[in-house]
């Protein structure tokens, strides 16, 4: 019996992986093999260093069938290379056209919460958080503990730029933060 479904089409076929193990191994290799093995491709990819441990986010794309045989593999590679792995299916991200990109820099010093205040000021405001970075590091000519966080930011283009722009320098001043936000160039 035929089933009448058609299979979706490679690009419907998403599978999110996480991926973290301890510095200095990294699961950049084993998870990209793993990718390549099964057919699929590569959509997205972020590595990072975060504190002791290395994390890989990736995005893999590919037919019904590529997709499950990565799963499979991703078990066995859990199991056989001690590498601690989430992932699940997903979608691909919806277009959003009304949204301009802006990068946001924060300096400061470090003081719990900074990160929380920032997302919740964005969230006030309505505009989403695409990506962000924020480290805590040691000043080299005194010492002090200092924060820096960059920021993208997806602005709705019917947003007044300038209010916004006042409204979140006004923001850090109460918060003694140094910030820019300017438009995203490229």
């Amino acid at each position: 019996m035929n089933d009448p479904t058609p299979r979706p089409t490679t690009n419907e076929n998403h599978l999110l992986i996480n991926a973290f193990t301890t510095h200095p191994q990294s699961p950049l290799l084993q998870v990209t093999r793993r990718v390549a093995d099964s057919g699929c491709n590569m959509l997205d990819a972020r590595l990072s260093t975060v504190g002791r441990d290395i994390t890989l986010t990736a995005l893999a794309v590919g037919s019904w069938d590529a997709i499950a045989k990565l799963e499979s593999s991703l078990s066995r590679l859990e199991r056989e290379d001690g590498l601690k792995l989430m992932w699940y299916r997903t979608g691909d991200k919806q277009v959003q056209t009304d949204l301009l990109p802006y990068i946001v820099e924060v300096v400061a010093a470090d003081k719990p919460g900074i990160t929380f205040q920032l997302a919740d000021f964005f969230d006030r405001q309505g505009i989403s958080i695409e990506s962000l970075h924020c480290s805590r590091y040691r000043a080299m000519q005194t010492g002090a503990d200092m924060y820096s966080a960059q920021v993208t930011i997806g602005v709705p283009a019917r947003m007044h730029i300038a209010a916004l722009r006042d409204d979140f320098l006004e923001f850090c001043d109460h918060l003694n933060l140094d910030a820019i936000m300017d438009p995203m160039k490229f």
